[in-house]
């Protein structure tokens, strides 16, 4: 899950798995793949960029308990 901005200033959480496309009008709008879309403040570029991060921090999380289960 990412935390995203709606126009108010509303902060919420999207599962980022369920995301269709995300259209660049003068916001980004988010479609999921149950066609309901949302209109936020971050770029798609910002987009990417929580996804990747969030990603690359449930790979660590694996990781360690990869690790952990070895021993």
């Amino acid at each position: 899950m990412i935390v995203l901005t709606k126009r108010n200033d509303e902060k919420f959480l999207l599962n980022h798995q369920r995301i269709q496309c995300i259209e660049m009008i003068p916001e980004s709008k988010i479609v999921m793949s149950n066609r309901e879309y949302y209109i936020v403040k971050e770029t798609p570029e910002e987009i990417i960029e929580k996804i990747a991060e969030y990603t690359a921090k449930v790979m660590d999380i694996r990781r360690q308990i990869a690790i952990v289960d070895k021993r």
